[in-house]
């Protein structure tokens, strides 16, 4: 059977990659690189993402709520993130598995056969070569585009997804990555007009770090309402991906976080098995 063994949080600014290249002493290049550490140590055989589109792989007129990637491989970066350019193995038997069995669950995930991803997966496995061995289980989650589904149902899904992970017929050991910030504008009111993005409310960035610190996931996910979740940004439905993580592992107080209050993010591990 199928074993849940870590659980892992990080951000995916596009801007990343080339900024690092510019310079490797930004905060990115030790972050990523203990989440990295972490990943090398859980041993996973298979890591499902939890990450969310930005109108690359989906656009309006085809926008799931939930969406699973079924296939061989896959590719990214699909949008015009300057990074490489990389091919990574999907996980096909256990993503199927997760499929059929959150469908019988009641959870309608529209399925990629054939797809590649944003920026999303692919700026943290940029960071953390490790990771980009592992073949992985993209699930996207729409925590982008009004209606968002619930904090409760993204919850339901992670469990949703760890029973179908327990009931897969063969050892696998596999460990969970969501993908997103907590708090963070672009292009919209919440920003003075001269920039593009910024974080409009750090304030709700230390108190989703903490509830993670403490392991009160129960109030985290009562508190992350979409009327919440949008006072922190139009971009800060990307919680949901986290709470979705949250779901299969389980977890309480995390191993390790550590906050970007400016940045409005946080990265975290939990090491389970």
């Amino acid at each position: 059977m199928g074993q849940i063994v870590a659980g892992f949080g990080v951000p995916h600014s596009p801007h990343a990659p080339e900024q690092v290249r510019k310079d490797p002493t930004r905060s990115e290049t030790r972050l990523y690189g203990r989440v990295a550490e972490a990943i090398v140590a859980s041993r996973a055989d298979a890591l499902i993402v939890f990450h969310n589109d930005h109108f690359n792989t989906f656009f309006l007129n085809n926008w799931p709520i939930f969406a699973i990637g079924v296939a061989d491989k896959t590719a990214g970066p699909n949008d015009p993130t300057v990074m490489p350019r990389y091919d990574l193995p999907v996980q096909t038997a256990l993503a199927t598995q997760i499929h059929q069995h959150a469908v019988a669950a009641g959870f309608d995930l529209s399925v990629l056969r054939k797809f590649e991803l944003d920026h999303s997966i692919l700026v943290p496995l940029h960071f953390m070569p490790p990771a980009r061995a592992i073949p992985i289980i993209p699930i996207i989650i729409n925590s982008f585009v009004p209606p968002l589904p619930s904090s409760q149902r993204c919850f339901a899904l992670g469990q949703a997804v760890r029973a179908a992970v327990e009931a897969f017929p063969q050892p696998l050991r596999v460990a969970v990555l969501a993908s997103g910030h907590f708090s963070l504008e672009i292009g919209g009111p919440q920003i003075e007009p001269d920039n593009r993005h910024g974080v409009p409310d750090p304030g709700w960035t230390d108190r989703v770090t903490t509830l993670l610190r403490d392991g009160d996931i129960k109030t985290l996910v009562q508190e992350a309402t979409f009327q919440r979740m949008q006072r922190a940004g139009n971009i800060g439905g990307e919680l949901l991906n986290w709470i979705a993580m949250l779901g299969v592992t389980g977890a309480g107080k995390a191993d390790w976080i550590e906050e970007e209050r400016d940045e409005g993010n946080s990265y975290a591990f939990w090491q389970l098995n």
